[in-house]
């Protein structure tokens, strides 16, 4: 896929936040002294009295979006993703979640394509630990396009979200037009003998993955799934009716993440062959984007493989 375009999800967050800031007179961004990575740099120089830098203390950042949404703000705040959950959970549950606050964590540089960053700073635990926050809304867009969509669909939403970015550029997978709801997954891809729903970066790699799975005459549908929490039970439970078998793919824990929220569904409402495809309940490792995406069999050659083997049983 080196000829399609690629954009990193932060780099769609910082263009969103800019854009909304100019229609939105109390959207209020606030960072961890990062944000020429997290890109709210781009929100500050357009609207320097309405971000804040909070210094390295993401809990404290999260009672401060807690107390400007409380007065009336839509607040989003900002830091790598295993700071802003990880530090700060505690603050976020209590002071945010609890109250049902206007607070929108936009974390990024989450999961293993944070790089050579290494395993301290490649979270992935983030969406399995905002998943069990009751009330909290829980995102993680395939690229650009739905990156920009995400903030938007975020700030009309009303109580507490949290949205995953990445560091990596990605491949561009929608169009301009790209119909977004919060709760809804869409079908990228029609097929008949193996569901495969993906978010984040593996979205790209699903698709290639059912373009090499054509070649061995499996017929793969593919659902992009940006919403883990609220889940669209329904879109999974028709697709996995149709197709017998479900694979989740994710860059991100198999334990309580897409694959969590999927096997709950599937259990609960049409119980499916399922095979969870992501990091397998250890750390990540320091190295490039792409050579860690590949040693953990999350592109599109990994997956491919792993699908392969998973309906050939």
């Amino acid at each position: 896929m080196s000829d399609v375009k690629k954009i990193a999800t932060r780099e769609s967050y910082g263009k969103a936040l800019k854009e909304m800031g100019a229609k939105i007179p109390n959207l209020v961004v606030l960072d961890a002294d990062l944000a020429g990575s997290t890109k709210t740099a781009v929100f500050r120089d357009a609207f320097p009295e309405r971000h804040f830098n909070c210094g390295i203390a993401e809990g404290n950042m999260m009672s401060i979006a807690a107390g400007l949404a409380a007065a009336g703000n839509i607040v989003f705040a900002s830091s790598f993703a295993m700071f802003a959950v990880c530090r700060a959970y505690e603050q976020i549950r209590n002071s945010v979640a609890y109250s049902q606050l206007n607070v929108k964590i936009a974390a990024t540089h989450a999961g293993i394509s944070v790089g050579e960053d290494g395993a301290s700073h490649q979270c992935l635990e983030d969406i399995a630990l905002m998943r069990t926050i009751p009330g909290m809304t829980v995102m993680c867009p395939a690229d650009d396009v739905e990156g920009r969509w995400a903030v938007k669909a975020a700030i009309e939403h009303e109580g507490p979200v949290y949205i995953r970015f990445g560091r990596a550029a990605v491949p561009v997978v929608f169009e301009e037009g790209h119909q977004f709801e919060i709760g809804k997954g869409a079908i990228l891809r029609e097929g008949k003998d193996v569901t495969i729903i993906a978010n984040g970066l593996c979205v790209a790699s699903a698709m290639e993955a059912a373009q090499m799975l054509e070649k061995d005459g499996i017929d793969a549908e593919v659902i992009n799934m940006c919403t883990v929490k609220p889940l669209d039970d329904e879109l999974v439970v028709r697709s996995a009716s149709k197709t017998g078998k479900v694979v989740t793919v994710e860059e991100h824990s198999i334990v309580g993440g897409l694959g969590g929220a999927v096997a709950e569904c599937l259990s609960e409402k049409c119980p499916t062959r399922l095979c969870r495809i992501g990091i397998r309940d250890r750390f990540g490792e320091s190295a490039s984007a792409a050579v860690l995406l590949h040693y953990f069999e999350l592109d599109g050659e990994g997956v491919y493989r792993q699908v392969r083997d998973f309906v050939r049983k």
